[in-house]
């Protein structure tokens, strides 16, 4: 069972309900404490309560079909870093003068928090992510990503894509925001697999693959078992004196990093397969 956001011919925004490969529509109108699929994922049973607001006026469609948008509303989008050994050795690579701190924060009670991307700032499944101009060193990083609701509870996953400039960051770590946040650095999706629906995270697999005129031209896999600290951890530090009305997202960090020698360029293909969730798609623009 899982949720999402599809967009119409006509251009109306839809929210689906996800089974065995068919998707119903839900008309969310129909419940007043329901104005959204944030909050219908943050009702106690979201998936009983979404069989009460199936649409009768649309009818079943193959899932597989479908345009979906990025399945956010008004949350912000969070991202904590260094959560692997793998992304900490990487991160300490690419900044030999800051590797002490990158090694700190690996093994600290506070990990590395930052704020990501707004909610118009967030990249369809499908649409093109970017790379900076003034960077000659660009990867994507893939990331199980918690949809958390405002009162911090986490109630589903899906998808992020936290591509970076390495050589921006690495550079000086204070350029971080430049390296992290500029347009089109945020993709999402493509649907959101509730809690109750998830597979054991200890057994969730992250797989990365990069086509590049039709080869493969990076492919890497790693585990959320890999990963030195718990979603539950992260989200306590993150609602430490920070309030998120609308609920927010929270991107886990990386365990995927492809060599040094790679850098992302106009025309490749990024596709990151979670296990239970689905693959995020996206060309590079």
């Amino acid at each position: 069972m899982q949720f999402g956001k599809v967009r119409r011919q006509s251009g109306a925004v839809t929210v689906v309900m996800i089974e065995n490969g068919t998707a119903q529509a839900l008309s969310v109108t129909r419940n007043p404490a329901v104005r959204c699929l944030a909050d219908l994922l943050a009702q106690p049973n979201p998936i009983e309560l979404a069989r009460t607001l199936i649409d009768p006026s649309i009818s079943p469609e193959p899932a597989a079909g479908l345009r979906y948008l990025a399945p956010i509303d008004r949350q912000e989008i969070w991202a904590a870093g260094v959560t692997y050994k793998r992304s900490k050795i990487a991160r300490q690579e690419e900044s030999v003068g800051a590797a002490q701190f990158y090694d700190k924060v690996y093994s600290a009670p506070r990990p590395e928090l930052f704020m990501k991307a707004t909610p118009d700032r967030v990249i369809n499944p499908g649409d093109p992510i970017r790379v900076r101009k003034d960077s000659k060193w660009s990867v994507p990083e893939p990331e199980l990503t918690l949809v958390i609701s405002q009162d911090m509870r986490i109630v589903g996953y899906t998808v992020g894509n936290d591509v970076s400039a390495r050589d921006i960051e690495g550079e000086n770590p204070l350029y971080l925001p430049q390296a992290k946040i500029y347009t089109g650095a945020c993709a999402i999706g493509p649907v959101i697999t509730p809690v109750s629906a998830m597979p054991l995270l200890s057994t969730t697999a992250i797989e990365l693959t990069i086509r590049r005129a039709g080869e493969v031209a990076f492919n890497g896999k790693t585990s959320l078992s890999m990963m030195a600290r718990t979603p539950e951890e992260l989200v306590d530090w993150l609602g430490r004196e920070n309030d998120f009305p609308y609920g927010v997202m929270l991107l886990t960090g990386t365990g995927i990093v492809p060599p040094d020698a790679f850098t992302l360029s106009t025309g490749d293909i990024v596709d990151i397969a979670i296990t239970g969730i689905g693959t995020l798609n996206n060309p590079v623009g």
